[in-house]
């Protein structure tokens, strides 16, 4: 039995997105296996898109998925010049959060492994800024693979960072 034949990718164009690209195409090529990479036009997106185009009824869904495609298409071509088959599939849905998305559709067609780019955030910087790839990993039912940038070298010199925090008095303090 081969591992891994078919592989799903959720894409959006930030850095992150492009690590865990990166990582499923060099998968894929040593298990032969194919990419479905996997856009998502969802609620935020619109949300978004309404702010940047107020002014051009109409434009804004058009440029989203216009943008989507682009994406897609991308992703498709860098994995077939590494020899790998791979599709793009854009999926809209005002109804879908996107994590939701990505897991049904890991479900819908049977993917045996999902591929998530992420920034690896912890602390108090996650529970600002949420974490799209916990989320994929709390709905999938397909094995998730999270793919974090590498971290910075640190020089000889340079201090460790740290992080206190001091409920004591009630009051949250973070150095």
């Amino acid at each position: 039995m081969t591992i891994y034949q078919r592989i799903l990718v959720p894409i959006d164009g930030s850095e992150t997105s492009g690590l865990g690209q990166a990582e499923a195409i060099r998968l894929a090529s040593v298990t032969g296996g194919t990419l479905r990479f996997f856009h998502v036009v969802d609620d935020l997106s619109f949300a978004l898109a309404l702010d940047a185009y107020a002014g051009h009824p109409g434009e804004w869904l058009a440029s989203l998925r216009r943008d989507g495609r682009r994406l897609l298409d991308e992703a498709v071509k860098a994995a077939e010049a590494s020899g790998v088959k791979a599709e793009g599939v854009l999926h809209e849905s005002l109804k879908d959060k996107f994590a939701q998305a990505v897991a049904n559709e890991a479900d819908r067609w049977a993917a045996d492994l999902v591929v998530v780019g992420t920034h690896g955030r912890h602390g108090v910087s996650r529970l600002v800024m949420g974490s799209g790839a916990q989320a994929i990993l709390a709905a999938a039912h397909s094995p998730v693979l999270l793919v974090r940038p590498p971290a910075p070298a640190k020089a000889e010199d340079e201090a460790p960072e740290s992080f206190r925090a001091s409920l004591v008095s009630g009051a949250l303090a973070v150095e």
